[in-house]
């Protein structure tokens, strides 16, 4: 007889609840019951029969998964709510008809491209940090940038967190009197990754701006909108892991 059930965390990330590791937390907090009694890590649960709640809340089941892209402000955190009262990115998505949540992180100071779905298969799949998915970041820093400091960017001598961080592709895209612009491609998506890659050099970063994540780029989006990805760029990032996609 088939086994239908599936672990609680993959459950919670299939019907847009968090990602995985999100729902993991839940889990260990305790806020997450199944037939009424309390979950815990390593939980199986039959999506059919089975009545999941989270905080009190009954887990529906996600039946259309919907992908967007969001041209993400400063300004606003990477979250759907939060404690502080801050601006957050759901304000800027409310009106996409289902809920959907962020695939990884832009800090507040931050700008530029977030994806954002309900399908948590594909958001743990871009999060993972086996994936070493590609994503590009224009980065406006003070000052002038040598040959030594771009060398000391691109490989992989940083340490952050006692962990060297990988290597990656940093050039130099415009030259002011008081300011360069550099492109960064990174393949890692450790927290403030960028920010304090450019403290350890000893540059301050005047703006920092995703424009690309998989070959998928944020293009004329303007600041605060969003639109739903097309058939090619969802085969990008369902191709992640694959030869096809880089």
């Amino acid at each position: 007889m088939k086994d239908n059930k599936e672990r609680l965390q993959k459950f919670l990330s299939e019907c847009s609840v968090a990602s995985r590791r999100k729902a993991e937390e839940l889990i260990l907090e305790g806020k997450v019951k199944v037939n009424g009694k309390v979950a815990t890590l390593g939980d199986k649960v039959d999506p059919k029969r089975d009545k999941v709640f989270v905080r009190g809340k009954r887990v529906i089941p996600v039946s259309n998964k919907v992908y967007i892209m969001l041209h993400k402000p400063r300004g606003f955190v990477t979250t759907m709510n939060d404690e502080l009262d801050r601006k957050c990115v759901n304000d800027l998505v409310k009106d996409v008809g289902v809920k959907v949540f962020p695939v990884g992180r832009l800090d507040k100071n931050s700008e530029g491209l977030l994806i954002m779905t309900n399908d948590g298969e594909l958001a743990n799949k871009l999060t993972h940090p086996s994936s070493h998915v590609n994503k590009t970041y224009r980065v406006t820093v003070g000052g002038s940038v040598d040959d030594e400091k771009l060398e000391k960017l691109s490989n992989g001598t940083i340490v952050l967190d006692e962990k060297p961080v990988l290597p990656c592709d940093v050039f130099v895209a415009d030259r002011k009197a008081d300011r360069t612009v550099l492109i960064f491609i990174i393949s890692e998506g450790r927290n403030r990754q960028i920010r304090r890659m450019c403290e350890a050099v000893k540059l301050d970063v005047l703006r920092l701006k995703r424009t690309e994540i998989a070959g998928v780029k944020l293009g004329m989006l303007p600041q605060g909108s969003w639109r739903p990805l097309n058939e090619r760029e969802l085969q990008r990032l369902n191709g992640i892991g694959k030869e096809a996609v880089k």
